[in-house]
């Protein structure tokens, strides 16, 4: 359980950009140990990589867009890398033809059905975990997130919609590969009409639909299926901040606690604890967590 893993071989995930509206396909493919998980562009000349690292975020508006330069980058990362983060996958390729990485039907699910298809493999290196032993808390008006020593990796979400179909949510869990699966996996990334349609007159968000998105008028939720959890709004966050988590470099044990945190205040408070490195260790387990 304690060595790194890797994908046993390469599957496929297509779709379409959010933004751009364009048919889109993802790879995930086998990597070395101590490699780490890198984005790399099919479509540019070259076929540029990029790491998912926190100090490569080069946006946090709407999704997380990793990139380096000013030719190179690739956004919509954060669902894909949950399903990684939470499937303990240390070392991956991620090519992309495009921009942006398929939005699927706006969850995780697509990813992990992907990675499971595939397999894994424990490759003959250990595993290196950040095990916080200090509290980081980072705060912006009404927004907090904090971080704790915890023994394993847990998320406590909580957000707050003036919406009669969202309001105040909270949802907490205990991350592993069964309660990601049955709980965080499927929950879809969400948006309002009036914003949908700001955002597409501006050449943007040409690719949202009902099929991949939750999409709220003024008073309701428009899909004519409904929710997949009462609370998917909030399971969502945590799909996000899990996603988010992957740009520390390691796998990260410690209990993130988040209110009305998004991506811009995931990815500050993953830059404030390695900006601290005396608030966690690197260790390698050998006999469980």
């Amino acid at each position: 359980m304690f060595l790194q893993r890797t994908l046993r071989k390469k599957v496929e995930v297509k779709g379409v950009g959010i933004h751009t509206g364009k048919p889109t396909t993802l790879t995930f493919c086998p990597a070395p140990a101590s490699s780490g998980i890198h984005f790399v562009r099919t479509d540019l000349p070259g076929r540029p990589h990029v790491r998912s690292l926190a100090e490569n975020v080069k946006a946090t508006q709407m999704a997380t867009t990793l990139g380096h330069g000013s030719d190179l980058y690739i956004s919509t990362v954060e669902h894909c890398l949950s399903a990684v983060t939470a499937y303990r996958i240390d070392n991956l390729l991620i090519e992309v033809d495009g921009p942006e990485v398929p939005i699927v039907d706006g969850s995780a699910d697509p990813f992990l059905q992907a990675i499971l298809q595939a397999g894994f493999i424990d490759l003959d290196t250990p595993r290196r975990y950040a095990y916080v032993n200090e509290h980081i808390q980072l705060g912006e008006g009404e927004k907090y997130a904090y971080i704790a020593p915890y023994n394993g990796l847990r998320i406590s979400c909580t957000i707050d919609f003036p919406h009669p179909s969202i309001g105040l949510q909270q949802f907490d869990v205990d991350i592993d590969e069964i309660t990601f699966k049955n709980e965080i996996s499927k929950a879809r990334t969400f948006g309002f009409m009036k914003d949908v349609e700001m955002l597409q007159k501006q050449g943007l968000a040409l690719g949202g639909s009902l099929d991949n998105a939750i999409i709220l008028d003024d008073e309701k939720i428009i899909n004519p299926n409904g929710l997949r959890f009462k609370d998917e709004f909030v399971r969502h966050k945590i799909l996000d901040a899990l996603g988010d988590l992957a740009t520390m470099g390691f796998p990260v044990m410690g209990h993130i606690v988040l209110y009305k945190a998004g991506h811009d205040v995931m990815n500050k408070l993953v830059k404030k604890l390695l900006s601290q490195p005396e608030s966690y260790k690197l260790k390698e387990l050998a006999h469980g967590v």
